[in-house]
This record gives C-alpha cells, structure tokens and sequence, in this order.
C-alpha cells in the first residue's frame, strides 16, 4: 500500500519482505558517503540546528549500528562534517542518514561510511543550543517513524525501514 506522510507531500510505500513489514522512504536522501550500501540497527538523534548530541552518539561505539538523525529537515544549517564523519568510522558505525544536510561532502565521499542527507550546507550548526535535543527516542524520518533498533537499510536507490532485521 502508498500512503503519503503527514504535512509533506512525499510518498512512502509499505510492504512485506520476508514476513517482515518495511517501509520505504521518500527517496529525497542523497547519497554523500564512500559506502553507498550499508545496514544496520537505529541508533537515533533528534536535535534541531545543533549538532552537539550527534558528536556524542558518533563518539560512542558504532557497534555496526546505523546512525539516524532527524533535524527535523531544517535547511538552515549542517549536522555532519567530515570530523564527525571520521569520528563514525574510527568508532565503528556503519551509515548517519541525515533529515537535513551535511558538509565537507567531498571528503566523505572518500570516507568507508554510508552517508544519506536531504541536502549539502556550507555552514556549521549552531553550538548554544547544545542542551537541547534527545537520544534514543523515537524520530520522525519523511514522515516514516524509526525508532532505536529497528533495522536500516541503504543504498543508492533509498532507505527501508523494518522492525526486524531482513534475511
């Protein structure tokens, strides 16, 4: 079944890959990393315009798991650069999908991390709000909800979402 997401005007599907429910996001994120397919279990970040809890959660270790960060698809600045970047791949993370844009875009493209965004931004995010935000709380992605654990996966076409991990 299609259905299109609360207040935006993007598609995602729903369906069943074996015996699983998964759902497909808007294919609005671009790919911006070295790893252009990549997998694993949420870890999530929702902050807006700050960027503080997004270092801490890549400062921690990735343990395979894939990074998902909802900045609530404010254009105004970057959430991940190429310092948080190589952060991701000294400390083990597999992706960082992005619901809002990055930076230093060129140089991650060399970097051995699967990267998704809505966007690229030249300017850094805003550090004064650094109390602000949670982790591991549910997030709102395109409209599709993602909550810590369930299983991402990416490639060049877009991001599915499943509760469980696919065979």
């Amino acid at each position: 079944s299609c259905r299109l997401s609360s207040g935006q005007q993007t598609l995602t599907r729903v369906f069943t890959v074996a015996s699983a429910l998964v759902i497909a996001l808007a294919a609005s994120c671009l790919c911006y990393g070295g790893n252009k397919t990549f997998h694993g279990p949420a870890y999530t970040v929702k902050c807006y315009e700050c960027n503080t809890l997004v270092r801490k959660a890549l400062e921690g270790p990735g343990e395979g798991r894939v990074l998902v960060v909802d900045g609530g698809a404010s254009m105004k600045c970057a959430l991940v650069g190429d310092a948080l970047a190589e952060l991701g791949v000294k400390n083990g993370w597999k992706g960082v999908v992005v619901n809002g844009p990055i930076r230093d875009s060129e140089a991650m493209s060399k970097m051995s991390l699967g990267v998704k965004a809505l966007a690229t931004h030249p300017l850094k995010s805003n550090k004064n709000a650094a109390d602000q935000g949670q982790t591991q709380v549910e997030v709102d992605m395109q409209g599709v909800k993602v909550v810590p654990g369930d299983w991402v996966y990416a490639d060049w076409d877009g991001i599915l979402v499943s509760k469980k991990e696919l065979a």
